[in-house]
């Protein structure tokens, strides 16, 4: 099996941010996994999905990076002080709750008592089975989906992977149309929700972030297209091509520069419909919170991205699983 990071990717020391919030918690996640049979990156996946997801309300209440318990579920359902954080009274009362550091004391803000309790949940919850678990901290298959995918990221590319790429192999011609939010009218009036990038027919087109396939197939839309996830909730969106790179499965694991297709110019009409405009990737950006997902432009992103050096990586990803 070929190293992960035997191609790395360059990019300039402007586009690294500082450390990410879950690098302090890292030892945190391994200690408790281990402790409980619990995959490091599967506790890692549930604090980042919670944390991009959280709502006002649950900001206000729980300002600490992470998965939030209920205060119910951390002090016991029958604790008549749902605010308890006296461990003893919190086991008395079967709530989840734990102290991690021997003061008597289960702190939902402190992080070794939050993760602490969190494996142990999913330990108890989950028998042989972590989707399960995680199904019911959210209550939402997408959220089990998201989950797992950005538990596998963390494994193969380290818990904060930085750079990005230009979606479009640079050594051939190309020329950007900043288009996002103009005017379409097939199938309805609606805005351009990405930019357009013309290039001829089969130029490589590639994976910009490091993330999963969440999306291939047919749209009437967009043709043939990819739908890419990273481990910050972005969603990357390849559309109108030609064809996809050999071998890439929706699941997969990509890397920034890797080849995932080629322009083409399929869409606007059903499967194999092409040719109804110029050859070109149609690049589209979007958010989501968990309640809502919205475009937003790429031009800046993508301005960035064409500034800088470019590797095209044309082996795939080795895709490990979530528990190895």
């Amino acid at each position: 099996m070929a190293a992960l990071f035997a191609f790395p990717v360059q990019v300039e020391a402007s586009e690294h941010q500082n450390a990410h919030p879950q690098d302090q918690l890292l030892h945190i996640y391994t200690k408790y996994g281990n402790l409980y049979d619990v995959d490091w990156a599967v506790l890692a996946a549930i604090d980042r999905y919670a944390e991009l997801t959280k709502s006002k309300d649950v900001r206000e209440r729980a300002p600490y990076y992470g998965y939030a318990m209920d205060d119910p579920a951390w002090s016991g359902p029958a604790n008549p002080n749902p605010e308890d954080v006296f461990a003893p009274t919190i086991a008395l009362f079967g709530g989840l709750g734990q102290d991690a550091n021997g003061d008597l004391l289960a702190l939902p803000f402190d992080p070794e008592d939050r993760i602490k309790s969190l494996a142990r949940f999913i330990d108890e919850e989950a028998g042989e089975d972590e989707d399960q678990a995680v199904w019911t901290l959210f209550q939402d298959a997408v959220a089990v989906e998201r989950v797992n995918g950005f538990a596998r990221i963390f494994h193969a590319f380290g818990i904060d992977p930085q750079g990005h790429a230009f979606p479009i192999d640079k050594r051939y011609n190309y020329t950007i149309k900043h288009t996002f939010g103009a005017g379409r009218s097939y199938g309805g009036r609606r805005i351009h929700e990405g930019v357009d990038i013309f290039a001829n027919y089969g130029t490589p087109v590639l994976a910009c972030a490091y993330g999963y396939v969440e999306l291939m197939g047919w749209n009437r839309y967009g043709g043939w297209r990819i739908g890419i996830r990273d481990a910050n909730n972005t969603y990357y969106y390849y559309a109108h091509l030609s064809a996809y790179a050999k071998s890439l499965r929706t699941g997969d694991l990509v890397r920034p520069g890797q080849i995932i297709g080629y322009v083409g110019s399929t869409g606007y009409g059903p499967p194999g419909t092409a040719g109804k405009f110029p050859p070109h990737l149609h690049f589209g950006m979007y958010k989501d919170t968990g309640r809502r997902e919205w475009a937003f432009n790429p031009s800046a992103y993508l301005l960035q991205w064409q500034r800088q050096p470019q590797v095209v990586l044309r082996g795939p990803v080795a895709n490990p699983s979530s528990t190895s």
